[in-house]
């Protein structure tokens, strides 16, 4: 006989006080509901229930077991309604935070990819270069650079975010010689105000590392205008690859020091394992592990 059936009567037993009940609430009949629990019974080799001409009380093992049996049947249950909300359409509001330059250059121009598959999802997405909370600030999932701090959250790692040193051709035809990473600090940079780059820069040669303090004029929290200001001729910037990309490939960048290496920054998207995983954000969380990973 079905096993799992057998559980829920056993269980319906217990709650209704007799085979009978069980059976009528069951609408199956009461000799099918008997059968059912001494099988359940005759398999495991005890006694669930002390039987009496009146009604049916729990033994002591019957008592633990129907205890282990109710926690089977609920996840059962749980992952019944995971199947049928992975088949639900997504719909609803999303709302989603990321760093300005990843969101402008690279989730942007993903977006109507996205929206496009699930057209039921309207998405509310806001870019700034600080730490927001998700929960306090009703985010359902959030882009991250850096290492992470919040270990409550659950992160699935995306590509990691590679940085490019770089300036415009007229400001090294009038700066110093540079010709190793230690030569910035006498030269003008365009500090990124929101991490360590505000303070300093690292590369790698082979397995040495090189750590230089950088200093400069202009320090903002944001890549764009950082950007401007390259293109400009003001200093020497040290920004995401995606946001300089178009100004190397014409030229009004140029890339320096390539044979060394800037080391690479993790980028995680998140989401609190508080938050329901409807079929929006679990739609969204695999678009974005699937386009970004």
């Amino acid at each position: 006989m079905d096993r799992l059936t057998g559980l829920q009567v056993f269980v319906k037993v217990v709650d209704m006080g007799s085979i009978s009940a069980a059976a009528e609430a069951m609408q199956m009949s009461s000799q099918l509901a008997g059968r059912y629990v001494k099988d359940l019974e005759q398999r495991i080799g005890v006694s669930l229930l002390n039987r009496t001409t009146r009604r049916q009380s729990l033994t002591d093992f019957g008592q633990t077991f129907c205890e282990r049996a109710r926690i089977i049947l609920a996840e059962v249950e749980a992952a019944e309604n995971l199947a049928a909300e992975a088949q639900a359409q997504p719909t609803g509001r999303l709302r989603i935070s990321a760093p300005v330059s990843f969101g402008m250059h690279i989730l942007a121009p993903a977006l109507p990819v996205y929206m496009k598959l699930y057209p039921q999802v309207t998405v509310d997405l806001k870019l700034n270069n600080r730490l927001v909370d998700l929960t306090d600030e009703g985010f359902d999932a959030v882009f991250r650079v850096g290492e992470l701090s919040n270990n409550r959250l659950i992160a699935r790692p995306l590509a990691p975010y590679r940085l490019v040193l770089c300036a415009s051709p007229g400001y090294l035809s009038d700066c110093p010689p540079l010709d190793h990473p230690s030569d910035l600090t006498r030269h003008e940079c365009l500090v990124y105000s929101h991490t360590e780059l505000r303070t300093h820069w690292t590369f790698l040669s082979g397995n040495e590392s090189i750590t230089v303090p950088v200093t400069g004029r202009l320090m903002v929290d944001h890549g764009e205008p950082l950007l401007q200001a390259a293109v400009a001729g003001m200093g020497i910037m040290l920004q995401p690859a995606e946001l300089v990309s178009r100004e190397l490939s014409s030229g009004a960048l140029v890339a320096l020091f390539t044979e060394f290496k800037v080391p690479v920054r993790p980028m995680h998207v998140l989401y609190s394992p508080d938050r329901q995983m409807t079929p929006k954000l679990r739609s969204f969380i695999d678009f974005a592990v699937k386009m970004f990973g």
